[in-house]
C-alpha cells in the first residue's frame, strides 16, 4: 500500500511539473498573441448615422454615434470626423447566466466606468481604434478569468480545492486537505486591472494552522500574469496541502 501511494505521489508530482510547464508554453503563446492580434470586437452595424461593436460573445455592446460627415468624404470615413456619443451596453442574460460570467462583467464594466466620460477620450473617428483596444484588452485578459474560474471548479478536487464561490468581485476558494490536516477559505479581491497586480485576500481558518501569514509566504513567490488565478491556486496545493504540518 505504501508502495503503491508513493507512486501515485510521483505521478502526481510529474502531472503538476508537465501543468506548470504546459501553462509558462502557454502564458508565451498567449503574449505573443496579445502584442501582434487583439481584436476582441465584432462590427454588427456601420452606418452613415453610427457604428455598433460587440464584445464577449455578444454580451457588451458598444455603440458610437458619428457627428455630420465632412465635406468630401463619401464613405463618412474621415479620421477627423466628429463623435457624438459612445455608450457601452451589458446585454447579458444575468439570470441564467453563470456566477463566472457574471463577475467578468462586472470586472470590465468595472473599468469602463472607470474611464470616466468615452466620448472625451474619444471626440474624432482617429480615437476609435485606441479605445477599441483598450476594451479589448480589459475583455480579454477578463475572459481568460472566467476560463480559469471554470477550469477551477470542473477540476478543483485535482488541487484540494472543494468549493469555489462568487461573491459580487470576490472569489471564494475553500481547501480541504487531510494530508496537511488544513481546511480554510481563501477570499481573493478581483479588480478589473487583473492580472497585472497581486490580488488582496483574506484567509478564514477553519482545521488547522494555514492562515493569512502562510499563504502570503507562498503567493509572494507567484508572479503577476497569464493564468495567475489557476497558478496560485496550484501553488498552494503544492507547498501547503502535501504533506503534513
Amino acid at each position: 500500500l505504501c508502495r503503491e501511494l508513493s507512486d501515485l505521489e510521483t505521478q502526481s508530482e510529474q502531472m503538476l511539473a508537465e501543468m506548470n510547464q504546459l501553462e509558462e508554453e502557454e502564458k508565451n503563446c498567449r503574449e505573443i498573441v496579445e502584442r501582434y492580434d487583439f481584436m476582441e470586437w465584432e462590427i454588427t452595424e456601420w452606418s452613415e448615422q453610427r457604428a455598433v461593436f460587440s464584445f464577449l460573445y455578444d454580451s457588451i455592446e458598444l455603440t458610437v454615434v458619428f457627428g455630420p460627415p465632412i465635406d468630401g468624404d463619401v464613405f463618412g470615413e474621415d479620421p477627423s470626423r466628429k463623435i457624438v456619443s459612445l455608450d457601452f451596453e451589458s446585454l447579458l442574460d444575468e439570470e441564467n447566466a453563470p456566477p463566472s460570467s457574471r463577475l467578468v462583467q462586472r470586472l470590465i464594466f468595472q473599468f469602463i466606468e472607470s474611464g470616466g466620460c468615452w466620448q472625451e477620450k474619444c471626440p474624432t473617428l482617429s480615437c476609435l481604434p485606441q479605445v477599441l483596444h483598450e476594451v479589448s484588452l480589459v475583455v480579454s485578459h477578463c475572459k481568460v478569468l472566467g476560463e480559469e474560474i471554470e477550469f477551477l471548479e470542473r477540476w478543483g478536487g485535482k488541487f484540494n480545492l472543494l468549493k469555489v464561490d462568487i461573491d459580487d468581485t470576490e472569489v471564494k476558494l475553500l481547501f480541504s486537505s487531510s494530508m496537511a490536516f488544513a481546511k480554510f477559505e481563501l477570499t481573493l479581491s478581483l479588480a478589473a486591472n487583473y492580472p497585472s497586480a497581486p490580488l488582496p485576500f483574506t484567509v478564514q481558518k477553519q482545521i488547522g494552522n494555514i492562515g493569512e501569514e502562510e499563504i502570503a509566504a507562498v503567493l509572494s513567490n507567484v508572479p503577476v500574469g497569464y493564468h495567475y488565478l489557476r497558478r496560485t491556486v496550484s501553488v498552494i496545493h503544492q507547498n501547503l496541502l502535501q504533506d503534513p504540518r
